[in-house]
């Protein structure tokens, strides 16, 4: 009888176990975000910077494509343009912003 209860207690710790390295292992493969977008504030206003795998590749401190160098008047604005220049890095596009695009997200200038 003793044998038997071995057996199971052994059974029921392996099975345990392997249920556990299989939800670490699930754990580890869940896709996180590359692509991160934060806010900062200048001087003048705020800025926005984007980072893949927390190394920073963008950081506009301006409004860009206009002429003055000027900070976005909210955060809101500027994380309107980060989640833009995101959007357009994830497609494989240029990360350039137009004046078209600065009208249609309603940011002010």
């Amino acid at each position: 009888m003793i044998t038997n209860a071995k057996k199971h207690f052994w059974k029921s710790i392996q099975k345990c176990f392997l249920f556990f390295i299989f939800f670490l292992f699930f754990i580890s493969c869940t896709k996180k975000e590359a692509l991160t977008s934060a806010s900062f504030q200048t001087n003048s206003g705020w800025g926005y910077t984007i980072a893949y795998k927390e190394k920073i590749l963008i950081k506009q401190s301006v409004i860009p494509v206009i002429s003055e160098n000027k900070s976005f008047a909210t955060e809101g604005d500027a994380m309107k343009v980060a989640d833009l220049v995101k959007q357009k890095l994830k497609q494989n596009l240029s990360p350039a912003v137009t004046k078209k695009d600065l009208i249609l997200l309603k940011i002010k200038l």
